[in-house]
């Protein structure tokens, strides 16, 4: 029993370098303007333009590949450094950052005509975005309840006026 809770303990950093490295993994596709994002983020800003929203994720929109791998690469920076005992704090900030692109990836892939599998790879690029989305929340939910409260008090403190 004693064994298993020394193994126990490296399951959060586990599941925080597998975020990461699908998240870095996914930067040289969105950050080098790669045929298989054109074509993912072309049909979302087809989708949205259908919305009166055209241009949200075209590559100066809202929703651009370029702020999302932005915000992939803070949750992945977040999720390594938090490795450290003393920033542990920030591993629950970047499975933060993950939950909520994850989740928008997820109900992208799942209500609009994206599909689970757009790029015809047999659904890898949805299955990684589902497993980084139970990740982060088993991170947050699990592993880093305190650390994300501390967080939260930490953020709180900086935006509190003087």
């Amino acid at each position: 029993m004693n064994r298993l809770k020394s193994y126990i303990r490296f399951i959060p950093d586990g599941l925080a370098l597998f975020m990461a490295a699908i998240f870095l993994d996914s930067l040289r596709f969105k950050f080098t303007d790669h045929p298989k994002t054109q074509e993912i983020f072309g049909r979302l800003d087809g989708w949205a333009g259908s919305l009166d929203l055209a241009g949200l994720f075209a590559h100066t929109g809202l929703f651009s590949q370029y702020v999302i791998g932005s915000i992939e690469l803070l949750a992945a920076g977040l999720l390594i450094v938090g490795l450290h005992p003393r920033f542990k704090h920030l591993q629950a900030g970047g499975a933060l950052a993950g939950l909520l692109v994850m989740s928008g990836a997820v109900s992208f892939h799942l209500f609009t005509p994206l599909g689970i599998d757009p790029n015809n790879d047999g659904g890898g690029l949805f299955a990684a975005a589902c497993a980084n989305l139970v990740f982060a929340l088993g991170l947050l939910t699990v592993f880093r309840r305190r650390e994300i409260v501390d967080l939260g008090h930490r953020v709180l403190a900086i935006l509190k006026p003087v």
